[in-house]
């Protein structure tokens, strides 16, 4: 059993300093690695994402991490992205990365995403130039989340989850207001996740939304945002025969 520890949305500034260390100093007791699903910060700062470094640093697990939309509102992300590998943190964008545990080779895949609705109710590339921008950007991301899931299946991971910030699927935004659906999330995240296969996608970015959801070809789907989890982190157990289900451990 792969044991994974996620959350999203924990908005860290100079005043949380040391707010969720306690609970991530547990995790080897918990999990077997952390997944960080963006929204990390609030503005975007290096000030602010080294407090989250300061957070994560030397635990005695892997962490790995996407950023989301307030990682980059303040158009620093790069800089974000530095202070948080500086502490050890594997941040991924369109890129997968590969931990073993207890010889299990478990490959984790990552985009921050973007919106453009979900099937039957989305945007398309038509129309305005902004129009179509906004859904090639989402196109663009969610083809690197492909390419870093087939990249997983070639090094012969025996475990593979997607880990984005926006929402590939409804089902996880239910408790949301429905006209603010397309900037939540896209289809087209979800047709990655099933096209190259995973065994768990993990998002956050929905604070009002619901935990569990499930994509058409059958992958579960976690929304991981602290405001819909209610504690540091949650944990998800993964059989290596590759049927997730769900652990009510967390902290």
């Amino acid at each position: 059993m792969i044991r994974v520890a996620a959350v999203g949305d924990i908005h860290l500034g100079p005043d949380s300093r040391g707010l969720l260390r306690p609970a991530f100093e547990t995790l080897h007791r918990q999990a077997d690695l952390l997944l960080l699903a963006g929204d990390l910060t609030r503005h975007g700062t290096p000030e602010e994402a080294r407090v989250v470094a300061d957070e994560v640093a030397g635990l005695p697990v892997p962490v790995i991490a996407v950023l989301g939309n307030h990682d980059h509102h303040a158009e620093r992300p790069d800089d974000v992205t530095d202070v948080l590998r500086s502490a050890g943190v594997t941040v991924l964008e369109g890129e997968g990365t590969v931990i073993e545990v207890d010889g299990v080779r478990v490959g984790v895949a990552g985009t921050k995403g973007f919106g453009g609705g979900f099937a039957g109710r989305s945007g398309s590339e038509f129309g305005e130039p902004e129009m179509k921008a906004f859904v090639r950007h989402t196109r663009g991301l969610a083809d690197g989340l492909r390419g870093a899931l087939d990249g997983l299946a070639a090094d012969d991971c025996a475990v593979r989850i997607a880990l984005t910030h926006f929402s590939p699927v409804p089902d996880t935004l239910v408790g949301e207001p429905l006209e603010i659906y397309p900037f939540l999330g896209s289809y087209l995240l979800a047709e990655a996740v099933d096209e190259s296969g995973a065994d768990l996608a993990v998002h956050g970015h929905a604070h009002l939304g619901t935990e569990h959801g499930i994509t058409s070809g059958g992958v579960r789907v976690r929304n991981v945002a602290q405001p819909v989890i209610r504690r540091a982190f949650a944990v998800y157990g993964l059989p290596v025969d590759g049927s997730p289900t769900t652990a009510t451990s967390a902290a």
